[in-house]
């Protein structure tokens, strides 16, 4: 690509953010209605002599020919954000979506269209990671979307390859000074790279859709491991499975769990389904039909990480739910901390209030527990009684002090697996 001019041309490569649910929710006619909308909006944002063109789906791209700097592309793009986010109106029915646009420039990111092209959708995708509205290319993105790519194709041959592990972690009743419960937790036991934390490869599991496959093994492979621990001797214990927004979204979590409760032959009111109070706040209505055939099925159900999530209280008390979760963030400072004191009384009170069981998670301190317990709160995990931890060294460390202690157990550190 030759230019006579030392200005500059970029490169935009648009996606449109939420275009899916529209098209599942109202339909692709109205899906094309949006595209149609959008194209238009777009045209206004730019030039006359600038071009902008649908690629296919819900992506457009848009030259901009003798840009005078990164800034007034940088402006462009912010426009387009901000056009793209105002309302759109069909039929009386306002429908929002948002872009995700990556940016790349002639000749610093590339001196062809092809290259171009492909920058500025690495720059997308970098941006919709991200949560920006736009994000310029840069070189060392190549090595970032290369190790994606690479976990992406090792992933879904992970569970076909046994390298998927259940972690376990301990749930006490501060009551009691038993344990009760725990809660099962994913682990990605890669041949090459080791142990992935699930930070990593969770919301890429999200993202191309395969957690539904992973967590339908994780749900199968803990509620065994449990039935079999009941065979054993050690008791009836609960276990508690988290479920994605995607595995609630798609609508086959409802079939999963019939499977897997079918499959296993255990008992419905020992599987306890964990979904966080981000993800239940964020299609509330249809969540809750969800969670009401869930409960149907004689399952528990608990918001995990509440008090991070905004949720409504006349939401909250219409959805089906056993128990509380309360975030970590709180409990680190409650001893120094009076508003953190406050904020987690509060939530056991309204929990009390609704008849819902609380339990704290990220305990890792005695003076934590004893404050826990002045404030009534009903259960507790964190390192204080025992990290996560595979089936065997669970069964050693926790189940089998359990069974050997018994009425004995004085204080929860006696469980600690360390």
């Amino acid at each position: 690509m030759v230019r006579a001019s030392d200005d500059m041309l970029a490169m935009l490569f648009l996606d449109l953010d939420r275009f899916k649910l529209v098209n599942d929710t109202l339909g692709h006619s109205v899906g094309d209605l949006l595209l149609k909308a959008v194209a238009e909006r777009l045209q206004r944002c730019v030039r006359g002599g600038d071009m902008v063109a649908r690629l296919g789906g819900d992506e457009f791209t848009i030259i901009i020919d003798r840009a005078k700097s990164r800034d007034a592309v940088a402006r462009i793009a912010q426009t387009i954000c901000d056009s793209i986010e105002r309302p759109f109106s069909f039929a009386g029915q306002e429908i929002f979506v948002s872009t995700s646009i990556g940016i790349s420039i002639f000749p610093l990111d590339g001196d062809d269209i092809g290259d171009l092209m492909k920058h500025a959708d690495t720059a997308m995708f970098r941006a919709k990671e991200l949560g920006c509205s736009y994000f310029f290319y840069e070189s060392d993105m190549e090595a970032a979307v290369t190790r994606k790519m690479e976990i992406e194709a090792d992933l879904r041959r992970s569970v076909s390859r046994d390298q998927i592990d259940v972690y376990y972690q301990p749930k006490a009743d501060l009551v009691t000074n038993k344990i009760v419960g725990m809660e099962a937790l994913v682990r990605w036991n890669h041949p090459h790279k080791g142990i992935i934390c699930p930070q990593e490869f969770v919301p890429l599991a999200e993202e191309t859709g395969i957690i539904n496959e992973i967590g339908l093994w994780v749900m199968i492979a803990a509620c065994l491991q449990v039935k079999e621990w009941a065979k054993q001797g050690y008791g009836a214990y609960s276990i508690a499975v988290n479920l994605s927004g995607v595995q609630l979204e798609n609508g086959n979590i409802i079939h999963q769990v019939k499977h897997v409760l079918g499959e296993t032959g255990i008992d419905p009111s020992l599987l306890e389904l964990e979904i966080t109070e981000s993800t239940i706040m964020q299609h509330p209505e249809r969540v809750i039909e969800v969670l009401k055939r869930l409960k149907e099925m004689g399952v528990k159900l608990s918001v995990d990480d509440f008090g991070t999530g905004y949720s409504s209280l006349n939401y909250l008390k219409r959805f089906p739910i056993d128990l509380l979760k309360i975030d970590a963030a709180f409990v680190r400072d409650v001893e120094t901390d009076a508003d953190d004191r406050a904020i987690i009384q509060s939530i056991i009170a309204l929990a009390k209030s609704m008849r819902l069981k609380v339990v704290e998670e990220g305990v890792e301190s005695l003076e934590q527990i004893e404050l826990l317990r002045s404030m009534e709160c009903d259960y507790i995990q964190g390192y204080y009684v025992g990290k996560p931890v595979g089936a065997e060294e669970f069964e050693d460390l926790v189940l089998n002090k359990s069974k050997s202690q018994d009425a004995e157990v004085r204080d929860l550190s006696d469980y600690r697996s360390s």
